[in-house]
This record gives structure tokens, C-alpha cells and sequence, in this order.
């Protein structure tokens, strides 16, 4: 593969379109797909409307949608341009996609049909255009969504003159692009409710795209199944940028990625790759294949023979291959921690995962490990072209805050510089917030967030996701949440309620006994859970979750909203 002469999304979209240019780029797997030459034609007709309804080098243009090909569109389009893309998650409220177009001045929006309504009701001073995103039509301010389909019908005849001009514009502006310009705003939804507008370089973007090659290698011969949301920059990073890059195909669901969608999904395209966050396998793991090695008395007790659990687990690898189309060959995991459950069945199935640790703040791969190199609960090895070093190391431990150095450090927080300061440091090192360790051999470790780490009374370092890892291997957990209440260790969990009504027959009781019933199996977990905890970090106290926690898009536990 020949490298980039620049490191810009211009320079890899021109290089990958003469490269491959019959190949298919996007697709939607029962719709339209778009070759290489086709997206390449297709950016470029939309940067000339972009142009055409003024907007230049530099101003910013938001993009509000599900995940489709037109979305990977207009992401390039309005970067080759020199514009900024501000991608906005679908599952903001709408009050915080308000807040992000009015913060971040955007100029026009890309918005899907389905998520139109949320900009009717907003004040928007600087926004001047609106397209709609799955055909590029123009719709006028002020629209109300009973009479959007009209002036799509308009807007879609108006676009068709941008065609035969447009290659012209495309070579004319594009070159003006360089590497340190903004390429994209990324407005974070962290656990702490606090969003962040993260500016990332078309340098950042593209160097962690190559520097992701040299860890999993991507050809043109591969499928990608996309799953987790474009406007995250793990999706948009290593999900599209990275696969542009080396002629992949990659694959979207018109549906959310429901068991009933991905299966016949899986089946039809047959991924060779999939990202996915830890969530995903996790439900997998709890609802299909913990079962069938628990369920049954002689199998239970077979898994207690380590070469026979062993073989047992390569067969339901096998299995589990099979369901997700046969031909997968990356599973690549990040956003969260993986259970420590699920990890070590991953690795004696044979399941071909991949783990990788990242932030938005870099672009956002840091480290990883392909599915031949990885140690159990290790994020992998640094990036090549990144350093990582770990600050005010604990002298036992060797525990400290993880920082970050390299061409993949984001510029800084859109209109602040005060939290830029406090992130990056005079001589260029990115604090992640992240506590870890490397051991000798450079594999990374995470322990935990240094604003969620609790001092215990013989002053321990307690970490709340490895207590949380531990409560979560057992059955009837789904998920949970650890922290500090009145100097004691609390958690809160969110139970397999459709499996406690087998149980227990729940149907029953009357509410004051299901009550009962529920205290004193709540008491029972939490000295079970006590058993596998070092004494200072036991459980005090736990707590019935009766709805799932509300997630960020990497399906973190917004803990701000519990503690």
C-alpha cells in the first residue's frame, strides 16, 4: 500500500478512489452502495452545494443521522473542502443538539428524515442551510415536518445541477486542505454530563487510521458490519476513515442492531470485521452461551476439568463464529472494559477478538493488540508513533495516571482554553484521566477513572470497575454500578429480571412478598460478591436498579445521574 504524501482525509479519499475505484466503498446491506469512484463523484457534489450556499474553509458544518452511506458522504465532503464536520449523536436530547449548533456556530446541518423534528423548535443565529441526509435536498428554514416532503421533491431536483461541475470545484479548493486544519469537532457525552467540544486535526484522524494498520492489517478484500454510531469517533476513525483508506467495503444496517437485524445481517454480508463495545458480547455471552455451560449438571461439572472446559469452549467458538456469518476475522473491542468472564472464554474459544483503549482526545486509538497478541486484561501495546507514560507511579503498584503523547493528540476544546491547559500539558502530554500500569513486556493496563477512584478507610485505592467487573460475572447481574455512601461501598444493580420470574415464579406473590423475596436475594449476592472481594473493598450495601443505567453511545453508565 502506497503511503499518504499528506496526511489529510483529501489526499486519502483522492488516493483510494484512483486505487480502487471499482471496488465498493459503502453500502447499506438491503440498499444502495456506492464504488470508490462513486463516493469520490459524490463528495464532490456535495462540497460544491456546501460551496454554493456559502460555506468556505473553516466554518463549521454539523451532521445529525443514523448511520448510512450518505453519512460517510457528507463527512468527507465537507472536509476534502476544508470545512469542519460536527457530527452530533442521534441520541442527544434535543436541547443538546441546540446547544452544539448554536456553540459551535455551525453554518449548515446534514439531517436525517427521522431526526428532523429536532431542530424545529431550536433559535439557530448562525445556521443558514439545512440538507436532508439521505439525498442531499435542500430544506428551507423554518419547515415543519408536515410539509417536509415537498420541498425534499424541490430539493432533490435542485442538487442535480451540481453534477459535471462538480469534479472541477473539487480539484480546485481541496489542495488548500492542510494536515494541522481542523477536520472535525467532536462534542463528547461523558459519564460526568459534561460535554466537550474536541477538535481533532485531519493529521490526528489519518495518523491514528495508519497507525491502526500496523496493529490489525485491513484490505481491500474486507467487510466491515457497522454497528455503533458514525458520530462517535471510534466508528468514525476506525470504522470508516481506516477502512477508505485501504479499499474495504464496509456495511450499514438500516435498522438499530437488534438480534432480529444483525443475524440475517451477518449472514448476507459475512463480516471479516466487526467494532463493536463490550456490551455486545457481553449480552451474547449472559443470554446464549453462559446457559448452555451452566445449565446442565454434567457439563457444569465437566467445565470444572480444565482441558475438557477447554474443548468445550472451542466448540461453542465455533458456534459462535458461525453466528456472526463465518468469515470474521477481527472482532475488535473498546470503549469500556471487557468482563473478566467473557475475556477468558473469548481467549480459550479461539474467538478472534481485539482489544483496543482510546479516548476522543486521540482521534481515539491509543493502544491495542491484534486477536493473535492479546493478554488477558490488557488493552493492548501503544500505537505506533504514540508514547505513553504513567505519571506519579505508585511505587508498589506501579499504578499511576496514564498520559498520552503523539500525532494523534486532538488540538484542543473548542473555545476553551482553560480545559485545554488543564488536559495537555506545556510540553505536549495529554492527561487521560485514565489510571493504569505497563508491565515489562509494554502492554498496557487500566484500572479505572481517577475521578471515580475511592479511598478506603486503611487507605486502599479502590477501584469501582474491577469491583463492578467482579458483580457482574454473576448470572442474574446485568450490569452494575459501585460507589461511596456515608465512608461505606454501596452498588447498585440492574437484574435479569425475566430470569428471576422463572426462578422464583414472581407471578405469584404478593408485592410485599415479592419485596421480601427481593431483599433477602439481594443480601444472599451481596455476600456471595463479599466472598470473591479483598476485604477493604467488600460491599456494604446493595441496591435494586430497576431500569437499565443510561449509557453514553460506548455504552459507559452515565454515573453522574446514580451517585
Amino acid at each position: 500500500m502506497k503511503a499518504l504524501d499528506h496526511l489529510t482525509l483529501r489526499a486519502l479519499l483522492k488516493q483510494s478512489a484512483e486505487m480502487f475505484p471499482d471496488r465498493v466503498a459503502l453500502a447499506s446491506v438491503d440498499g444502495e452502495s456506492l464504488t470508490y469512484a462513486d463516493l469520490r463523484d459524490r463528495v464532490a457534489q456535495v462540497s460544491l452545494l456546501l460551496h454554493e450556499r456559502g460555506v468556505i474553509p473553516g466554518d463549521r458544518v454539523a451532521i445529525l443521522g443514523e448511520n448510512m452511506p450518505t453519512w460517510g458522504v457528507a463527512f468527507f465532503a465537507i472536509t476534502v473542502m476544508g470545512a469542519i464536520a460536527v457530527p452530533i449523536l442521534p441520541g442527544f436530547h434535543p436541547s443538546e443538539i441546540h446547544h452544539i449548533l448554536r456553540h459551535s456556530e455551525s453554518k449548515a446541518v446534514f439531517v436525517s428524515r427521522k431526526l428532523y423534528a429536532s431542530l424545529e423548535e431550536g433559535e439557530f443565529v448562525h445556521l443558514a442551510t439545512i440538507v436532508l441526509l439521505e439525498d442531499f435536498s435542500l430544506i428551507p428554514l423554518r419547515t415543519k415536518g408536515d410539509r417536509l416532503q415537498e420541498f425534499i421533491d424541490e430539493g432533490t431536483r435542485s442538487f442535480a445541477r451540481f453534477k459535471g461541475v462538480a469534479l472541477r470545484f473539487f480539484g480546485r479548493i481541496a489542495d488548500e486542505v492542510q494536515e494541522d486544519d481542523t477536520a472535525t469537532i467532536v462534542y463528547t457525552s461523558g459519564t460526568t454530563g459534561h460535554s466537550k467540544g474536541v477538535m481533532l486535526s485531519h493529521k490526528n484522524i489519518v495518523a491514528d487510521a495508519v497507525a491502526t494498520t500496523q496493529i490489525v492489517d485491513i484490505t481491500e478484500t474486507d467487510r466491515m458490519l457497522s454497528i455503533l454510531p458514525l458520530s462517535h469517533t471510534y466508528e468514525c476513525t476506525i470504522g470508516l476513515v481506516t477502512p477508505m483508506m485501504r479499499g474495504a467495503a464496509v456495511y450499514y444496517l438500516d435498522k438499530p442492531p437488534s438480534a432480529g437485524v444483525l443475524l440475517p445481517a451477518m449472514a448476507r454480508v459475512r463480516p471479516t470485521i466487526i467494532l463493536s463495545v463490550p456490551l455486545v458480547i457481553e449480552k451474547i455471552f449472559k443470554s446464549k452461551i453462559h446457559p448452555q455451560l451452566t445449565g446442565n449438571f454434567v457439563i457444569r461439572s465437566l467445565c470444572r476439568v480444565a482441558f475438557i472446559r477447554k474443548r468445550l469452549h472451542r466448540i461453542a467458538g465455533r458456534k459462535l463464529l458461525e453466528s456472526f456469518g463465518g468469515q470474521l476475522r477481527v472482532f475488535a473491542i473498546g470503549g469500556a472494559p471487557l468482563a473478566a468472564d467473557v475475556e477468558s472464554f473469548l481467549r480459550e474459544a479461539g474467538f478472534p477478538y481485539a482489544i483496543g483503549y482510546g479516548l476522543t482526545e486521540t482521534a481515539p486509538l491509543v493502544a491495542g493488540s491484534a486477536p493473535d497478541r492479546t493478554k488477558l486484561r490488557s488493552t493492548g501495546t501503544p500505537l505506533p508513533g504514540t508514547r505513553i507514560t504513567i505519571h506519579g507511579p505508585d511505587p508498589v503498584t506501579g499504578e499511576g495516571e496514564i498520559l498520552v503523547k503523539g500525532p494523534t493528540v486532538m488540538k484542543g476544546y473548542y473555545k476553551d482554553p482553560n480545559r485545554t491547559a488543564e488536559a495537555i500539558t506545556t510540553d505536549g502530554w495529554f492527561r487521560t484521566g485514565d489510571l493504569g500500569m505497563i508491565d515489562r513486556h509494554g502492554y498496557l493496563f487500566i484500572k479505572g477513572r481517577i475521578k471515580n477512584l475511592i479511598l478506603g478507610p486503611s487507605g486502599k485505592n479502590i477501584y469501582p470497575e474491577e469491583i463492578e467487573s467482579t458483580i457482574n460475572e454473576f448470572d442474574l447481574v446485568l450490569e452494575s454500578l459501585v460507589f461511596q455512601q456515608e465512608s461505606k461501598l454501596a452498588a447498585r444493580v440492574h437484574l435479569n429480571y425475566e430470569e428471576l420470574e422463572k426462578m422464583f415464579s414472581l407471578a405469584q406473590f404478593t408485592e410485599s412478598q415479592i419485596r421480601e423475596k427481593m431483599r433477602t436475594f439481594l443480601e444472599d449476592l451481596r455476600k456471595q460478591i463479599n466472598e470473591r472481594l479483598a476485604s477493604f473493598s467488600r460491599l456494604h450495601r446493595l441496591i435494586e436498579q430497576r431500569e437499565p443505567f443510561e449509557k453514553t453511545p460506548t455504552q459507559k453508565i452515565k454515573r453522574h445521574l446514580y451517585i
